[in-house]
């Protein structure tokens, strides 16, 4: 569906975007993540038609979005991260206005207000202004407006800013029917968890570089791998048996550092894998140390998109 070769964007000596490649297919949820200026929503802009690269070539299912922008805009929804609305229209009215933008005609704006109006739990709020809605009422509406001629591809840069906690979660569930239904989605965040709950893959810029790509599962086994190894012992074994189960991980030459969190707890951090945390266990038990629990710790997200763009 999307597809990304060495996407370049600079501003006068500035590299906004360096290089990106990429490839999001067709019905996937694909969430785009990195801290304020990694890049993302010049990204958007570029597949949105707004900005053109430097260099490089991006394309909506098949559709070059430099060369062909008439025709890309026709597979895009597009929902900016600050989005005007008008006040003095009635919410039917709004997305009417759209509708005959794209030359909608009467039947279609009509069917496609109604059904929009209730994916977005709108319906109620049919006759009501545009002025008199909330903040996450309007941004659904926003996102309806960005569904009104039926794209196959909606960018939605940082659709959930500012909401309460019930608003983004009526969110997330509009997103995820959006998927169900067949729309392939890019959506854009700087909270890593948050995306992380509702897309099928990740992308993770910093700098305008490409940190990391793939599915959740795969970044967190990739950043679990590196996760320190937590040491249980019995509780009440006594001072001696930690300071054995100390001096026998100081003598393993891939365990890095050593970490007594409790009594009966320590925390070592290796440079290996799960061969080498085997090794670490047998070890311990050949000496008779007490180990009751020994296992990676899980890392939360906040934790691995710290790691991941700690060294971009």
């Amino acid at each position: 569906m999307l597809i990304l070769d060495a996407l370049t964007r600079d501003y006068g000596h500035f590299r906004a975007l360096d290089g990106l490649s990429l490839e999001i297919a067709d019905g996937q949820l694909h969430g785009f993540v990195g801290p304020n200026g990694a890049g993302k929503t010049t990204t958007m802009r570029i597949l949105a038609t707004l900005l053109k690269p430097t260099s490089g070539h991006a394309t909506i299912d098949g559709v070059d979005v430099v060369k062909s922008g008439f025709e890309a805009r026709k597979l895009i929804g597009y929902m900016p991260d600050f989005f005007g609305v008008y006040d003095a229209l009635k919410c039917w009215e709004y997305l009417d206005f759209y509708g005959r933008c794209y030359r909608l005609s009467a039947r279609e704006r009509r069917r496609m207000t109604e059904q929009l109006l209730d994916l977005v739990q709108l319906a109620d709020k049919r006759d009501a202004y545009v002025d008199s809605l909330s903040r996450g009422m309007k941004q659904r509406l926003c996102l309806a407006r960005s569904l009104i001629h039926d794209p196959k591809l909606l960018i939605l840069d940082e659709p959930a800013s500012g909401m309460d906690p019930r608003a983004r979660s009526e969110m997330k569930g509009i997103l995820r029917t959006l998927r169900e239904i067949g729309k392939t989605v890019l959506i854009s965040s700087h909270i890593l968890p948050e995306l992380s709950e509702m897309c099928d893959s990740l992308t993770i810029l910093d700098h305008g570089h490409l940190v990391f790509s793939g599915s959740v599962e795969a970044l967190a086994e990739k950043m679990n791998g590196n996760a320190p190894l937590e040491i249980r012992l019995q509780e009440g074994c006594g001072e001696s048996a930690v300071e054995s189960a100390v001096s026998c991980l100081k003598e393993i030459p891939f365990i890095t550092e050593i970490l007594q969190e409790a009594p009966c707890l320590l925390r070592a951090r290796t440079e290996g894998g799960e061969e080498e945390s085997a090794q670490a266990l047998r070890e311990l038990i050949s000496r008779g140390i007490p180990v009751c629990d020994f296992h990676r710790s899980p890392m939360n997200l906040e934790k691995v998109f710290m790691e991941v763009t700690e060294d971009a």
